[in-house]
């Protein structure tokens, strides 16, 4: 039976191995049972899932995601946590933690050997310093999965699911809604963790595309160009895509572009859909 979603458990558990918090690893720890039961529910595991969970820590979402799922492969960077998750992992027999960086894992590799290559759903409480790369990384690999339902800071996960013509869109924006459908499913205070952090945090579930949401002739260049229009985000696209210098696009065709989609040419990113920025990108590759 799960325990570690209880606060004195958590506490005796650490106490025990005299474990330190490393502020590098981003490390804290949920100890809220109400929120790990809607990070669980959200995610919807049922014993067909296969469950990747990246940064169990002392395994406090692991026993929940072990009670529920088929399988659970659970990777932790942190070796001082590997005796603790022994023990507090030790009744589950469908649990397998690996002790590496997320971000060298092949994860294709994984799916494979402990999936058989069928879509996996990810489950996490993501350290807030690494979160675009681990989400981006699963995305980019083309990892076969189905959902993420991740912990990160409030802001990050406002930023991936809102539209144009708000101060939080930008390129993490279009790149997630590239991929995935994005729902804040719980807005998580930070009395909920231990240590506690400086920010809020909320989950998110990113529900997989079946297939991206727009096409385009050259992905590559389509995130290029997302980039470049939000990298400096007060400029137009004429100026912002013209002046830069790995597009090698120059300002008059840009502007000819824009005119073509019927836009003004002082537009700027911010004010684009996604399907709009597939457009300009068809034109301009």
């Amino acid at each position: 039976m799960a325990y570690l979603g209880i606060p004195q458990n958590t506490i005796a558990v650490l106490q025990k191995y005299h474990f330190n918090f490393q502020k590098k690893f981003g490390q804290n720890f949920l100890i809220d049972t109400t929120v790990l039961d809607r990070i669980i529910s959200s995610a919807e595991i049922t014993k067909e899932d296969c469950v990747l969970e990246i940064g169990p820590g002392i395994g406090t979402m692991t026993q929940y995601l072990a009670e529920r799922a088929g399988s659970v492969v659970a990777v932790e960077i942190d070796k001082a946590l590997i005796p603790i998750l022994e023990e507090t992992l030790q009744d589950y027999d469908n649990v397998t933690v690996i002790n590496d960086d997320i971000l060298k894992v092949d994860i294709n590799r994984l799916v494979e050997e402990k999936n058989g290559g069928r879509p996996i759903k990810v489950v996490a409480n993501l350290p807030y310093y690494i979160t675009t790369p681990i989400i981006m990384g699963l995305f980019e690999s083309r990892v076969p999965l189905k959902s993420i339902t991740i912990m990160v800071q409030k802001e990050v996960a406002d930023r991936m699911q809102v539209g144009p013509g708000t101060k939080d869109y930008g390129a993490l924006s279009l790149a997630v809604q590239y991929y995935a459908k994005p729902e804040i499913v719980a807005n998580v205070p930070p009395n909920c963790f231990i240590p506690r952090p400086n920010v809020g945090s909320a989950v998110i579930r990113l529900t997989r595309h079946e297939t991206p949401r727009v096409q385009v002739k050259d992905e590559a260049f389509l995130f290029a160009l997302i980039r470049a229009s939000f990298n400096q985000r007060r400029k137009t696209l004429v100026n912002g895509l013209g002046n830069a210098a790995e597009l090698k696009l120059g300002k008059e065709k840009v502007a000819q572009a824009l005119a073509q989609m019927g836009l003004s040419a002082t537009i700027r990113g911010e004010a684009l859909t996604l399907e709009q920025f597939a457009q300009l990108s068809d034109l301009l590759v």
